[in-house]
């Protein structure tokens, strides 16, 4: 048994949680969502974009077969649908925890031009305001920008440059909300989130990070998954990113989840892209294990990308 974390936030890790059928794989997970009834949905890069499990790992479904060309991000909406977020496909697609579709905001397959602040070029997450429903759309990889949409999809306003000053964004990575409708913005290559409040003013930042990629609020907590670093020079280093930190809501870090070093083996993780919780208090953490580490190996091989850290 391995457990992780401290006297006040112990998990033991679940190995082989998911009971895949014969012959399928993951390839790699992007993000996880858990809903009112504890259902787990894994949006991956394999053939079954989104694989549906029950609480104690046994599959249920799968959707969304030759819909995606590289999912990123997935966020339970407060009215029980599924918005799916597909980067390089420029889009995002509300649908039921079926799969079945109810709406389109952007145009899929064209995305507006690089750099020029206009929805979307490569967005990566959306959140929403607990007050209105609006949306919250980081974005992304082509633009430095958080924009706000109403419910129905009108684009309502927008903010962020490039940059590292307060308000500015080096890859706008990933975007949540709380119960106070404050936005939370894992501004990746910043090592920060930045926190604004619901018409984009800044109001405060969380530093000692390392590349936050995987932003979750469950109640009066945040878990931050923080990738490891991609530069050669400092790749030996311990104890840069490659763990799940959980935070109070002013930014304190309460617990560090994972190994000083990047690894497979239980306790460890290689790339934290995706957080979920679930009633219980269990963690589920999808890694970009391939994209990061994996691709890199001669020969390339794919790696660990699932985790669920279940509360002691």
């Amino acid at each position: 048994m391995t457990q992780l974390g401290n006297e006040n936030y112990r998990y033991e890790e679940l190995t082989d949680w998911a009971q895949l059928p014969d012959g399928w794989g993951f390839r790699e997970v992007v993000d996880v969502e858990v809903d009112s009834d504890d259902r787990v949905y894994v949006f991956n890069r394999g053939e079954h974009p989104v694989m549906v499990f029950e609480q104690d790992g046994s599959f249920l479904s799968s959707w969304g077969e030759g819909l995606f060309v590289r999912p990123h991000g997935l966020t339970l909406a407060p009215d029980g649908t599924l918005y799916c977020v597909d980067d390089q496909g420029h889009w995002i697609r509300k649908c039921t925890l079926e799969g079945e579709e109810l709406q389109i905001i952007g145009t899929p397959g064209e995305g507006s031009p690089i750099h020029s602040g206009e929805p979307f070029n490569q967005p990566t997450k959306v959140a929403f305001d607990p007050e209105t429903d609006d949306l919250y759309v980081s974005d992304g990889y082509g633009n430095a920008k958080v924009h706000k949409f109403s419910s129905k999809g009108e684009h309502l306003l927008s903010w962020g440059e490039y940059g590292c000053e307060e308000g500015e964004f080096n890859l706008v990575h990933s975007v949540c909300t709380d119960s106070m409708g404050k936005v939370y913005v894992a501004d990746r290559e910043n090592h920060r989130v930045q926190v604004f409040d619901s018409e984009g003013k800044y109001l405060t930042q969380w530093s000692n990070l390392h590349r936050p990629c995987g932003l979750h609020i469950d109640g009066d907590l945040a878990y931050i998954g923080q990738l490891p670093t991609h530069l050669t020079v400092n790749e030996a280093y311990p104890n840069l990113g490659s763990c799940v930190t959980i935070h109070d809501l002013n930014g304190k870090q309460l617990a560090r989840l994972g190994d000083s070093r990047p690894g497979e083996e239980p306790g460890q993780f290689t790339a934290p892209h995706g957080i979920a919780v679930d009633s219980r208090g269990d963690i589920y953490v999808g890694e970009v294990s391939y994209s990061a580490y994996g691709s890199r190996l001669d020969p390339p091989r794919l790696m660990r990308s699932f985790r669920k850290l279940a509360k002691v």
